[in-house]
């Protein structure tokens, strides 16, 4: 049968385009457009791969054996029950030979926890510890040992100092029926496989810029993202972060950090246009239900009201002893468009994790973006519970458990990074002349920072201010869940949709929130802004409310996007369709998933 091209099917009335809903004068997102489910699934094509290819060099082939066995109905027709069983054994059985016959590829760490006698470098939140945040050493040999073992009733054993649990670490010994195990995941980056990176060390110069990084985030919480380049704030960030030697966050063409660059993304797309994506702005449809794109925030910080957390030294030891907070956060009442690092903060408290991507997968329906060209199309049938809309839903929820799966194994068993609010606590012991109650030191350019002056100035301490109560989450710092679960849904979304699609009718936030404008700079495309959702969410959990490290977030993003490769791969395999997709990856490069 001819393929034809993605909605070019002459006889098929739901090519049409999606109708529009009618929208208030004053505010252009009142009333979202409503996607036309006809129409997706009618673009929508298939994806089954038996090669995966990356920069035309082929990394995965499984032997499938006998594509034939497997009978795609052009061939030879529907199986019989007892042929088809076989066909779904064989198709299992190699696909898991294929990852089962891969190298293994070892997991480096930064050698922090062994070169640190007290072990402040390493995580340990809710665990016991002394009146300088200390570890009590036995808690700390009950929990490696948990982790060694691998034991139920070992993690059952760990000494906790307060109330708050140890978040899920067992989920990293969990197995998984698709794409590659967790505990060998390797990323692909500009065509060379390696592992995941170790941590940059803590008292390394790339630590020390993430927390400047953060210090200033911080003082910007509450300063719209359009605002930066007038805000005297924000130019004394990039200034002080531009001269930073372990700064590896994005830069102009000239070199430099400007306000533009601030807490972005280096992806390609992520410096054009506006700071938030579109998937965070244009209302859209869950069905019948809008989603109009307004969110419950947090209240700015003031004179009235601090709205900042753990800026005391004894409230700091509490939380880290596992101790629940003493006070709550202040939310706003008026529901507003995100337009500050604040904003962003409070809606990742409380998400669902994938969400973002699962409403960026409904507002690519509202804008009509067709789907990748390589999907399978025909002129007689549409897609639905095979390579249509119910098919992507699905897939972005799958890849996300794969991939926090995949990432709890990195942060339990391997490197066990302490989070940033550590850090804050140790540089506030060494500047207030109690250095002497830690082994380890830091860099000087956090020591002697601006950013980590300005913030003593305005709270009377050194500590990085978190912009929630409990500070970070109770698990480890390296790398981050939100970033895995990103860079897995949004490696479905590519799969599924045509990324060179130019967004129609882009917004942005204005008037403190309330209301959005058009925005009428450079075309955005679907490509671009989801490398910017990626990195807005997860520095929405991590940069902005002060409990991750930018390199948390920028290998996460990597590791989830490998964990959903594979298990695309493997998916594609079980499909009747033929098809062959490439997607272009956060680096750049591409790779091609196909079922001939």
């Amino acid at each position: 049968m001819k393929r034809l091209p993605v909605g070019l099917s002459s006889n098929d009335p739901s090519t049409i385009g999606p109708p529009s809903r009618p929208q208030s004068e004053g505010d252009l997102t009142t009333q979202p457009e409503s996607p036309s489910r006809r129409s997706f699934f009618s673009k929508l094509g298939g994806a089954a791969a038996t090669a995966l290819a990356v920069g035309g060099i082929t990394v995965f082939e499984p032997a499938i054996a006998g594509r034939a066995a497997e009978a795609r109905a052009d061939d030879i027709g529907p199986l019989t029950d007892a042929a088809r069983q076989q066909a779904a054994q064989t198709l299992r059985t190699n696909l898991a030979n294929n990852w089962g016959s891969q190298p293994l590829v070892g997991e480096p760490t930064n050698g922090d926890e062994t070169l640190y006698a007290d072990l402040a470098a390493s995580y340990s939140k809710c665990l016991p510890h002394d009146n300088y945040g200390r570890v009590n050493l036995a808690a700390y040999s009950a929990y490696i040992n948990a982790l060694t073992t691998g034991s139920p009733s070992a993690f059952q054993a760990i000494p906790l100092g307060g109330g708050r649990k140890l978040t899920n670490p067992q989920a990293g010994l969990a197995y998984t029926l698709e794409g590659n195990d967790g505990h060998n995941c390797s990323i692909t980056q500009n065509n060379v496989v390696r592992p995941v990176n170790p941590a940059p060390v803590m008292a390394g110069n790339q630590t020390a810029a993430e927390m400047v990084e953060m210090y200033w985030a911080a003082q910007l919480r509450d300063v719209a993202f359009d605002s930066y380049a007038s805000s005297a704030v924000a130019i004394q960030a990039a200034a002080e972060i531009n001269g930073l030697s372990g700064y590896a966050g994005p830069r102009n063409g000239g070199g430099q950090v400007t306000t533009n660059e601030l807490f972005r993304g280096s992806f390609a797309g992520e410096l054009v246009g506006p700071y938030l994506s579109q998937f965070l702005l244009i209302p859209t449809f869950c069905g019948a239900q809008p989603i109009s794109q307004r969110f419950q925030t947090f209240l700015p910080s003031s004179a009235h009201l601090v709205n900042d957390f753990m800026i005391d030294f004894a409230d700091w030891l509490s939380i880290q002893n596992g101790y629940q907070p003493s006070n709550a956060v202040a939310m706003d009442p008026t529901y507003r468009y995100l337009r500050n690092g604040r904003d962003l903060s409070a809606w990742t408290h409380v998400d669902a994790l994938y969400e973002a991507y699962f409403t960026a997968y409904l507002v690519l329906q509202t804008i009509g973006c067709p789907a990748n060209p390589g999907l399978y199309s025909s002129a007689t049938e549409a897609t639905y519970g095979t390579l249509g809309s119910p098919d992507a839903a699905a897939t972005i929820g799958d890849v996300a458990q794969k991939a926090l799966e995949a990432v709890w194994f990195q942060k339990w068993f391997v490197h066990r990074r302490a989070r940033p609010e550590v850090a804050g606590a140790l540089a506030h012991l060494i500047l207030t002349g109690q250095g002497a109650n830690t082994d380890v030191t830091l860099n000087s350019d956090l020591l002697n920072s601006e950013a980590i002056a300005k913030t003593h100035s305005k709270y009377g301490s050194y500590l990085l201010p978190q912009a929630f109560p409990e500070g970070s989450p109770t698990h480890p710092s390296y790398p981050t869940g939100h970033g895995a679960v990103g860079g897995a849904c949004i490696t479905v979304l590519k799969f599924f949709f045509n990324t060179n699609f130019v967004i129609p009718k882009p917004v942005e936030t204005n008037n403190g929130g309330t209301t959005l404008s058009p925005y009428t700079g450079s075309p955005l495309t679907v490509q671009g802004e989801l490398n910017k959702l990626a990195h807005n969410i997860t520095f929405a959990h991590g940069i902005h409310p002060g409990i991750h490290y930018r390199s948390d977030s920028d290998e996460s993003l990597l590791l989830g996007e490998a964990v959903a490769l594979s298990i695309l791969q493997d998916k594609a395999a079980t499909y009747n369709e033929p098809f062959s997709v490439t997607i272009t990856k956060f680096d750049g490069t591409t790779v091609t998933i196909s079922n001939p």
